[in-house]
């Protein structure tokens, strides 16, 4: 008896035509970029972007982030600016983790999970790491963890305001925010003049 070939497995289809977003906070993105310090050793970078102002919204950067890193963020977030109703993320195991989905679900967010292989089906955040990596990370060397958490963020400023984006009218990500945000969501933001290292979202791990 011949035997049976086995069938392929086909990627699954997305769940549902994704809605459209029409404000800020409607949807985030967030992914990692991987890099090193100069002595070898490994940094990761969780990376959070607003897919309608374009905004950078976190870095969170250290040598090792699991799900309950990605959930801090999360919080710290929270209190910044209040949260998404929806965040687009990869198959990662920090995105499947039990800590973020119990922490979507207690705030009702809905994690969007691109398909395998299909880095297109994410492409905010896959734009905007390419960015980190070629203007960032692949231009310094990083002596230490604090060191890497400091250019990085030096960075992060200089994307939200002074980078104009053809997208948004030649304007930056925090001028657009301005003009779209609606007069109480300033309250959740952090002042004008508040320090670089006050107003850092990079997360000062252990």
């Amino acid at each position: 008896m011949r035997r049976k070939r086995p069938r392929r497995r086909v990627a699954a289809a997305h769940r549902m035509e994704r809605p459209v977003v029409i404000r800020m906070n409607d949807c985030w993105s967030m992914d990692f970029e991987a890099d090193q310090q100069f002595n070898g050793q490994r940094i990761r970078a969780l990376t959070v972007v607003d897919n309608f102002s374009r905004e950078c919204l976190a870095i969170t950067v250290d040598t090792r982030l699991k799900g309950e890193d990605v959930v801090a963020t999360m919080n710290d977030l929270k209190a910044l600016r209040g949260l998404t109703q929806r965040i687009q993320v990869d198959n990662g195991s920090e995105f499947i983790s039990k800590a973020l989905d119990q922490w979507a679900y207690e705030h009702q967010v809905t994690l969007d999970f691109s398909r395998p292989g299909k880095p297109t089906d994410n492409p905010h955040i896959e734009s905007f790491n390419g960015s980190l990596r070629d203007e960032c990370l692949n231009l310094h060397w990083f002596l230490s963890l604090d060191d890497a958490r400091e250019k990085i963020e030096g960075w992060r400023v200089d994307y939200n305001e002074f980078r104009p984006h053809s997208s948004l009218a030649d304007r930056t990500p925090r001028e657009f925010a301005q003009t779209c945000a609606p007069p109480d969501f300033a309250s959740l933001r952090p002042a004008a003049h508040t320090s670089l290292q006050e107003e850092s979202f990079i997360r000062m791990g252990a």
